[in-house]
C-alpha cells in the first residue's frame, strides 16, 4: 500500500475547544434560550438556528477538513436538500447516475421545480466541459464512487469547474472520512458527508455534514438549513462528537481489515474482480495514491460467472457478516445493490453504473479479520 502519508492530520478533532470545565461536551436538550432583552442574547435564541451541543460539534468537523465552516444535518440527504433549496428554477447541476443512487430522488424531486441535473461520465473529463453552461450551479461528485469505488481525479474536475464555469464542486467524501481524504485541499468547494456511516462509526445514528471555507456558499446553506428545519438531534450531535474521539484508529483498523480481505479475495478462484483503490490492479490505484492517505473498510467485488440465484446463495451463507444497509459500522455488513441500494434505478442504468447481479459491496468492521475471511471463504464455497 502506497499512500501519502498521514503525518500532518489534526488529531483534536471530536473534542470542543472551548469546553470549560467538563471533559465530555454536554447535552443540550432546551430548545429555547434565555434573552436579556428582547432581540439580545448570547448567541443562543432558538434550536433551530443553533444549539450548544451542535455547534460543538460544526467546529469539531470544520477542524478535521481544516475548514472554516461546518453544517451538521439530520441525514446526508437533507445537507443535499439544503444545498438545492438554494437554485432557482432554470439552474442545472451536473452529475452521475453512477454515484449513489438515492441522491437521484433529491434530483428528481427539484427536476419539478425547474432545476435541471445533466449526468455524465466523469471517468471521461470532455464530457465534464462539454456539460458546463453559464446556468450550471453545481457539480457533484463521489470519489470513490459507490458502489463501484472508482476513483476519480479531483484536482482534475476541479480545475475544469473554476476554469470553464461559476459553477462549485461538491465532493462527497463519506467513503473515505476526513482522517483518509481532504477534498478541500484538492480544489473542492463544499465537502459532504453522511455522517451515519464512518464518522458516526457505531451504525446507531442517521446525520449529514458539509463543510467549507467559502463564506457566501456557508450562509446561504445554514439559511436554507434554518428554513427547512433539517437539523440534529442534541443527543445525536453528541453520539457524533464521541465517535469523532476514535476517528482515526477506528479508519485504521477498517484500512488495514478492509486491505486484509481485499487481497484474500482477489486471489479467490470464485472472485472476478475486486474493486478495491489499494490495489495495484485497481484502475484508480495511481490517482488514490497521490489525493489520499489510505482506504476505509468500504469495497466491492464480483463473483466470477456470478448469478442472480448463486448471489442469493452466498448472501444466505454468511454466518458473522451481517447482510444489512449502510456502512462504516464496527460490524461487517454486507449488501447487494442490485436489490438493494439501486434497485430502483432501471436495469439498464444499474448495468451501465457496474452493478450487475454479481456485485457485492462489503464494509469490514474491526472484528478479527481471520473471522471475517473464514466466514467469506465459507460463503463462496455454498455457491
Amino acid at each position: 500500500m502506497y499512500f501519502l502519508l498521514f503525518s500532518d492530520r489534526n488529531e483534536t478533532g471530536g473534542r470542543s475547544p472551548n469546553s470549560g470545565i467538563q471533559v465530555v461536551p454536554p447535552i443540550v436538550t432546551s430548545s429555547t434560550f434565555v434573552q436579556e432583552t428582547p432581540g439580545e442574547h448570547t448567541g443562543f435564541r432558538y434550536s433551530r438556528y443553533g444549539n450548544p451541543t451542535r455547534n460543538s460539534l460544526d467546529e469539531c468537523l470544520a477542524s478535521l477538513d481544516d475548514a472554516k465552516y461546518a453544517i451538521t444535518f439530520s441525514a446526508g440527504v437533507g445537507a443535499l436538500t439544503a444545498i438545492m433549496a438554494s437554485f432557482e428554477s432554470g439552474d442545472n447541476l451536473i452529475s452521475s447516475k453512477k454515484f449513489f443512487a438515492g441522491d437521484f430522488i433529491i434530483w428528481d424531486t427539484f427536476k419539478k421545480l425547474g432545476v435541471e441535473t445533466k449526468y455524465i461520465d466523469f471517468e471521461d473529463l470532455n464530457n465534464l466541459k462539454e456539460a458546463l453552461d453559464e446556468k450550471t450551479r453545481m457539480v457533484w461528485i463521489e470519489s470513490p464512487m459507490n458502489p463501484s469505488l472508482t476513483v476519480l481525479d479531483i484536482k482534475a474536475i476541479a480545475d475544469i469547474v473554476h476554469l470553464k464555469s461559476k459553477a462549485f464542486l461538491v465532493v462527497d467524501n463519506t467513503f473515505l472520512t476526513p482522517y483518509f481524504q481532504r477534498p478541500l485541499e484538492l480544489g473542492a468547494d463544499i465537502v459532504a458527508y453522511s455522517i451515519s456511516k464512518f464518522i458516526g462509526g457505531h451504525s446507531d445514528i442517521v446525520g449529514g455534514s458539509i463543510v467549507t471555507n467559502n463564506q457566501e456558499l456557508y450562509e446561504k446553506i445554514k439559511a436554507s438549513q434554518i428554513a427547512l428545519g433539517v437539523i440534529p438531534s442534541p443527543f445525536t450531535c453528541y453520539l457524533i462528537n464521541r465517535s469523532l474521539r476514535t476517528l482515526s484508529v477506528r479508519m485504521e483498523k477498517h484500512f488495514e481489515n478492509s486491505y486484509a480481505v481485499a487481497k484474500f479475495l482477489e486471489s479467490h478462484p470464485k472472485i472476478e474482480k475486486v474493486n478495491h483503490p489499494a490495489l495495484k490492479s485497481h484502475q484508480g490505484f495511481g490517482i488514490a495514491t497521490k489525493q489520499s492517505y489510505g482506504h476505509s473498510g468500504i469495497f466491492s467485488f464480483y463473483i466470477k460467472n456470478g448469478t442472480l440465484e448463486m448471489s442469493k446463495t452466498f448472501f444466505k451463507s454468511l454466518k458473522l457478516v451481517i447482510v444489512g444497509e449502510s456502512l462504516g459500522g464496527t460490524e461487517t455488513l454486507a449488501s447487494f445493490p442490485w436489490v438493494m441500494s439501486h434497485s430502483t434505478m432501471p436495469e439498464d442504468e444499474r448495468i451501465k453504473a457496474g452493478v450487475t447481479e454479481s456485485l457485492i459491496r462489503i464494509s469490514i468492521g474491526l472484528e478479527d479479520v481471520r473471522d471475517v475471511i473464514e466466514d467469506l471463504g465459507y460463503a463462496l464455497e455454498a455457491i
